[in-house]
């Protein structure tokens, strides 16, 4: 199952190529182009760390500290 975060790795190199090409072809020059075509990339990677961020599940943390605590503790004489 492809997730949010496989789209945005998938579209990070497409966007940069893609735009750059399609810059290319309006008229830019490839060396104004690739920074151009590149804000698209880091508005993506930005859009992935800060508006929608990876975090952990509270739930399943949770789970695994009280499965830790419920095994018993014997000491080793």
């Amino acid at each position: 199952m492809t997730g949010y975060y496989d789209l945005i790795l998938g579209l990070i190199p497409l966007s940069l190529v893609g735009v750059t090409a399609v810059l290319s072809v309006v008229g830019f020059s490839i060396t104004s182009a690739v920074p151009l075509a590149a804000s698209i990339p880091v508005a993506l990677i930005g859009h992935a760390l800060f508006v929608n961020s990876p975090v952990d599940d509270p739930q399943s943390s949770s789970e695994t500290v009280e499965s830790s605590s419920s095994t018993s503790f014997e000491p080793a004489d």
